[in-house]
């Protein structure tokens, strides 16, 4: 999921969203964050342009989690960075 995060590749969102959803475990374990690796603005409007049953459900967790403040501060650079050290270590 890191490597697609960190590619940035809008079309990849809804990928991370369905391996999230694919299961209790897998939506407890796969970070939102995981969803913006092109950045959170960016992948709302993405998301909202989209139209789709899975795009909607995805933007409206995405702002879900934005309001409860898993965002806070977020950036796409810091948030690989972070994933980065974690993984490295």
């Amino acid at each position: 999921m890191v490597q697609l995060f960190n590619t940035a590749d809008l079309s990849d969102v809804s990928l991370i969203w369905q391996a999230k959803e694919a299961s209790w475990d897998a939506h407890c374990s796969i970070d939102v964050q995981l969803l913006c690796g092109a950045g959170l603005a960016e992948t709302k409007a993405y998301l909202a342009a989209q139209q789709t049953a899975t795009s909607s459900a995805a933007l409206h967790y995405l702002l879900q989690c934005e309001a409860a403040g898993e965002f806070d501060d977020f950036s796409a650079d810091a948030q690989s960075g972070w994933y980065s050290d974690y993984y490295l270590d």
